[in-house]
């Protein structure tokens, strides 16, 4: 079994492929000074530009974990992945709260995908 790296450095890899199946490095959003909704919204953007890159995409994930600083961001976390998630390809999910690795970070996510056919 082959397992390709893609964009790698000496701490991870923004991309591992293996088997079938796309790992995405946690993934922040583009400006930390925003909203949780603006974020949220970067931070999905990003996933998505590395799932396309991979040879993936957001109807192909097959699981997600979100992390949020407070669960007081939830409901507006979720009206902006809501709106992201194509109908009908919801990917196995959980969202805990976290500390994140810097106070200005209000959500991170972990994406797991196959790649498409």
């Amino acid at each position: 079994m082959t397992i390709e790296r893609l964009q790698t450095g000496a701490r991870m890899s923004r991309i591992v492929k293996h088997n079938g199946t796309v790992y995405l490095c946690g993934q922040v959003c583009a400006d930390a000074q925003k909203d949780i909704k603006e974020q949220t919204q970067t931070m999905l953007d990003k996933v998505e530009l590395l799932l396309n890159e991979a040879g993936s995409s957001k109807e192909h994930m097959l699981s997600a974990t979100i992390y949020v600083k407070s669960m007081e961001y939830f409901a507006d976390m979720n009206a902006v992945w809501d709106a992201w998630v194509p109908e009908g390809h919801a990917p196995a999910r959980a969202c805990v709260e976290a500390k994140m690795a810097r106070d200005v970070l209000l959500v991170e996510i972990s994406v797991v995908a196959a790649l498409k056919a």
